[in-house]
């Protein structure tokens, strides 16, 4: 029955990610945050990502509800060859700030012109992902909110917010190309008020090159120009956990709220309709999670580095007999596309030698996997999203970072926070045995154990109803952000 004429339209947001798993998984979970406080919904895939979220979850994936639909716009590139690889994360960056915006334009002209009778109230603000700022400046072209939601950490964040000074202190791009061996990563990164310890290694990854035109470098210094432009920018952290970043960011962008994690928020709400609308691009093997009721508490090493990480055949072998060798029961979640080139083939011998204690898998539901009680460490990429949901799990980490920001949450997490152990990028079997065992069933891995349930208590605070810090940081979003333009 369509809206009386005295029933006030609901506000409409649309909400843009990156078109990559790791973006579009937080950006659904605040989507269905702001549908649950009133909120119309237009969730907006790429056509690549349409087409990947349809095979992985079925034809009804991309259905919706009246009140929260999907539509698609051109990233601007060619379908790659592999549809179920991600795409070249620099020419994805470089496509979607060239190509994006008048697709997008054309969209929320569209949604516009479709009238209340339709059941599509006029859009009221846009939410875009962090590095898709061109949304912003269509918004403010149409005189709505619009907001940047990173989807980084804070420290993250505050590390591509550096870019632009270590340009200009003639640090990056790099003279030398030896800067991996030479030194010049363990500059001193010390003017960030509140940060003590960081080096140039610890910055996000994309600056490690000696091209004066990199194309990364160049979209990054562009992203964070444009981020002053936001209505405001969110982020999904809490303070207690990333407080010294977040104050730092702040001195930059004020209007900088901490909303996280985003998924103790979301668990808070009632199962409505919205439970079965999902986001992963790999078909989710749920058989894992009955494999790990038949494991004892805190006993299983749960393997995954996320998707995009890609390693060579050497590193797959080398972590392959790093766990047989620990003889510690293992979920190792391999991606068909995790080996840089060629199918992800571990050696037979290991296969028939771990089969009583180890499982493989190509994909998994994340989150209830890092929830189940058997799980006693997690060995990961350092992913935002993965960093997060081990902190809310209360799960110690061993870290192997690969790039982007993975590094910076690498360093928190090991010597900020006291939830984990880093592993050398050229991974050697020994190590990974020996780091394994230790946080299993070694005394240092009872006291990652202890730090990260601590962690988990201050998360669960942080998003307690009415009163927890992020709690009261969504509803400031809404209403006094989101809501600014909208007339009750």
């Amino acid at each position: 029955m369509g809206s009386s004429q005295t029933e006030k339209p609901r506000p409409h947001a649309v909400c843009i990610p990156f078109p990559a798993q790791g973006h579009i998984n937080p950006m659904l979970k605040l989507a269905k945050l702001l549908h649950h406080r009133g909120f119309h919904i237009t969730f907006v895939h790429t056509d690549f990502n349409r087409h990947r979220l349809l095979k992985s979850r079925g034809p009804a994936a991309l259905r919706g509800i009246p009140s929260f639909h999907f539509e698609t716009i051109p990233d601007g590139l060619p379908p790659p060859a592999a549809t179920d690889s991600t795409q070249h994360v620099p020419s994805l960056c470089d496509s979607t700030r060239k190509n994006c915006s008048v697709p997008l334009r054309n969209l929320i002209n569209k949604l516009n012109n479709a009238g209340v009778s339709s059941g599509v109230p006029p859009v009221t603000c846009v939410i875009a992902d962090g590095v898709m700022s061109f949304a912003v400046l269509v918004a403010e072209e149409l005189g709505i909110p619009g907001v940047l939601f990173w989807t980084t950490s804070a420290c993250g964040f505050m590390g591509y917010v550096q870019y632009p000074k270590l340009v200009d202190k003639g640090l990056i791009p790099f003279k030398d190309s030896h800067y991996l061996t030479n030194g010049e990563l363990d500059a001193s990164i010390d003017w960030i008020p509140g940060v003590n310890g960081m080096q140039l290694k610890h910055i996000p990854t994309f600056i490690r090159t000696t091209d004066p035109n990199d194309i990364m470098i160049d979209f990054v210094l562009g992203e964070i120009e444009r981020a002053h432009k936001a209505t405001a920018i969110l982020l999904n952290t809490f303070h207690a956990l990333e407080h010294n970043f977040v104050d730092a960011i702040s001195t930059t962008y004020p209007n900088t709220y901490t909303i996280g994690p985003l998924q103790l928020l979301l668990n808070q709400i009632p199962q409505n309709d919205l439970e079965t609308i999902g986001s992963n691009l790999w078909k989710e093997e749920d058989d894992c999670l009955t494999w790990l009721d038949s494991k004892d508490p805190n006993s299983v090493v749960y393997v995954n580095f996320g998707s995009v990480t890609v390693m060579t055949p050497q590193q797959l072998v080398e972590f392959a007999w790093g766990l047989a060798n620990s003889n510690q029961a293992f979920l190792w979640i391999i991606r068909p596309d995790s080996v840089a080139g060629e199918l992800a083939i571990l050696p037979g011998e290991f296969v028939m030698e771990t089969k009583e204690r180890g499982l493989l898998a190509n994909w998994c539901p994340q989150e209830d996997v890092l929830s189940h009680p058997s799980i006693g460490v997690f060995l990961t990429h350092c992913g935002w999203n993965s960093t997060l949901e081990s902190i809310c799990s209360g799960v110690p980490v061993i870290c192997w970072p690969f790039f982007a920001e993975q590094n910076t949450n690498c360093w928190c997490c090991c010597t900020q926070w006291g939830v984990g152990e880093e592993i050398n990028i050229d991974v050697k079997r020994e190590e990974v045995e020996s780091l394994v065992r230790e946080l299993v069933v070694g005394e240092r891995g009872r006291d990652r154990k202890r730090k990260a349930m601590e962690w988990k208590k201050k998360a669960e605070e942080a998003t307690a109803c009415s009163v927890g810090s992020s709690y009261i940081g969504f509803e400031n979003v809404v209403q006094c952000v989101l809501k600014s333009n909208v007339v009750d």
